[in-house]
């Protein structure tokens, strides 16, 4: 029996020791407690080892962690497991096969497969990076050996030692207090704006991440003591980066990765630690919600500034207009913001507008108790979503050179012209990129990837085979009963809530329609005017925006993914003017009789012919006829 440092240090002397055991002895186990010693602290680990004499035949080594507060029967049942074992994991220990070097650390969390599967995995929020690649060392002031240059008191020319204790959990530096130190610092100990402060020990209790707190102007001037460890990020580097490092850091993964000397945080270990580095998508979505936050921290200061402001106007009338007039813009921000929360909301303004139209007729059905009406309109936007996104699927898997074998139906059923594909052509598409091999292999960050889960889960799929259920029954004149009708509402709507639900990733891949393109030899660069149909209408403002092709085509639909790529819907989606209707709407094939094409339209239903010569062969292009 041993402190547990023997087993689990970094510590070079330490590794010295399990090298020269390894020489004599094969460890066979390692039983990690604490609590074992009478008088000492109660979370002081000692390691139990059971070494055998060496032997020509190396067995795999037993690692075993026994848990405070659980069952004791049930802690050695599965000790017992573990004995029985010769590789895998059990709940409260492992087996490791291939042992590492005798120096390497043998720590419970250092080998445990639960570790090294999340450290792999790592690399799926884009790219993994050193920690060295991304910021240099500041050196430190030791308490013993600088000594003399240490005072407790501030003085001329002396600034403020930072310590670990200084380093705040919630990643600031707290303010200097009666115990503060001071210090002549030279110019290379002096921290800068940036600097990253990290506690350098820490309790082996502790269940949190590494306390890191990043320096400002108001921290300074400052230097760090030995009781931390500063690390400069790199002027090359992002902000970005260090700022999904910095949130790394703070992970209990990132603790256990870093690896300890006693209770001590290595400097060698740190650099080396191993940090996840996001990929574009990832990027954009933790810059804008850290744009999302400063911009509520304003809005909370100015609720704060205005409630504190009460009395301190000339006279109470004076008062009472403030509040009540700068009060408003605030409360209708907050109101705003909470509709968001709503899902009819959110589909109604953030959705692409076939569906959000489709979901407002639904809204007003629901809303004025034609229950009839209402049902069929739930049905209508239930086929409308999924034919919407399937045909998305369609025109991005044809950019990918990926081919769904649910389009053969979809061919026959064109070409035939007695009636077009429906609800249980969009299923297959969508069924088929749920599974799809191919589709699996593409990066994370693509569109098809989201179109993959919404009917991912069995209970997206039993709401799609219920809403399927309904519109068959519907359209071979199976009715509901009058009386039956509001139950049947009530569930279809749940169904077409669970899919919807399901597609809120449309919210971050607007429809645009591009009405011109402007392509600059000189600069290559094209000036695209568009509009983004999101949301129940159609009449939106026109926009503009610079993109570095010219292969844009006016008058198409594009879906403009999370990292700002444009993909072409046609031929699969149509934008123009309905002819029988006049509204802008938005239109896919529904038959080619003898090479005569219909379109139908998403938002009314309308179908009526084609007359361009052209679309015949796009869809011959698409592999649609």
């Amino acid at each position: 029996m041993t402190p547990a440092e023997l087993w689990a240090s970094d510590n070079p002397l330490a590794g010295d020791l399990r090298h020269d055991l390894s020489g004599r002895w094969d460890t066979l186990l390692l039983l990690y407690s604490t609590g074992l010693i009478n008088g000492v602290h109660p979370s002081y680990q000692v390691a139990t080892a059971f070494l055998r004499a060496k032997a020509a035949h190396r067995p795999p080594l037993k690692i075993f962690q026994t848990p405070r507060g659980k069952d004791e029967s049930a802690v050695v049942k599965d000790f017992e497991a573990l004995l029985t074992r010769g590789g895998g994991r059990t709940q409260y220990g492992y087996v490791i096969r291939e042992l590492p070097p005798p120096k390497e650390s043998l720590g419970f969390q250092r080998h445990d497969p639960v570790v090294i599967r999340q450290r792999a995995d790592l690399a799926s929020f884009g790219s993994i990076s050193a920690l060295s690649d991304l910021s240099d060392t500041v050196p430190r002031i030791h308490l013993a050996v600088h000594a003399e240059l240490i005072s407790d008191e501030a003085e001329p020319g002396t600034v403020r030692l930072l310590g670990g204790r200084d380093v705040q959990r919630d990643g600031t530096v707290a303010p200097p207090t009666d115990g503060a130190r001071w210090v002549r610092a030279q110019r290379e100990h002096l921290l800068a704006p940036g600097d990253l402060v990290i506690r350098e020990i820490y309790d082996l209790g502790d269940p949190h991440g590494l306390v890191v707190a990043q320096i400002t102007e108001q921290d300074l001037p400052a230097a760090a003591s030995n009781t931390t460890v500063v690390l400069r990020p790199r002027n090359d580097i992002e902000q970005q980066r260090i700022r999904f490092a910095v949130m790394f850091l703070r992970t209990p993964l990132a603790r256990t990765l870093a690896g300890r000397s006693g209770i001590h945080l290595t400097v060698r270990n740190l650099l080396a630690l191993p940090v996840p580095q996001p990929d574009e998508a990832l990027g954009q979505a933790v810059n804008d919600l850290e744009a999302a936050r400063l911009q509520l921290e304003k809005w909370q200061k100015d609720a704060d500034a205005l409630l504190e402001s009460v009395f301190t106007h000339r006279s109470p009338a004076q008062a009472r207009s403030e509040i009540i007039d700068r009060g408003r813009s605030l409360r209708l921000r907050v109101e705003a913001a909470s509709l968001l929360d709503q899902l009819g909301h959110t589909v109604r303004t953030r959705f692409p507008y076939p569906i959000a139209s489709r979901w407002r007729e639904t809204d007003a059905r629901r809303s004025a108790g034609d229950l009839r009406a209402a049902y069929g309109a739930v049905l209508d936007t239930a086929e409308v979503l999924l034919c919407y996104v399937a045909q998305v699927a369609l025109a991005l898997g044809r950019v990918e050179g990926i081919s769904f074998g649910a389009v053969a139906a979809i061919r026959e059923k064109l070409s035939g012209g007695r009636s077009g594909p429906g609800f249980g052509d969009w299923v297959a598409v969508l069924d088929e990129a749920a599974t799809s091999r191919q589709l699996r292999g593409l990066p994370a960050e693509h569109p098809l990837q989201d179109i993959r889960g919404l009917l991912a889960g069995q209970d997206a799929t039993d709401a799609r085979q219920r809403l399927y259920d309904r519109r068959n029954d519907q359209a071979h004149l199976r009715h509901v009963d009058t009386i039956d009708l509001p139950a049947a509402l009530q569930s279809a709507f749940a169904d077409l809530t669970t899919l919807i639900e399901r597609a809120r990733f449309l919210a971050d891949s607007p429809l645009l329609h591009v009405t011109d393109v402007g392509w600059d030899s000189l600069e290559k660069t094209a000036v695209v005017r568009y509009r983004e149909l999101m949301g129940d209408h159609p009449v939106v403002p026109t926009r503009s925006m610079i993109v570095p092709s010219n292969d844009l085509e006016k008058g198409s639909l594009y879906l403009r993914d999370s990292g700002h790529r444009l993909h072409l819907l046609r031929p699969f989606l149509i934008g123009q003017d309905c002819p029988t209707c006049r509204a802008w709407s938005t239109f896919h094939v529904d038959r080619v009789p003898k090479g005569t094409v219909f379109l139908k339209c998403l938002e009314h239903g309308h179908v009526f012919k084609d007359p361009s010569p052209t679309v015949p062969t796009a869809l011959a292009g698409a592999g649609l006829l």
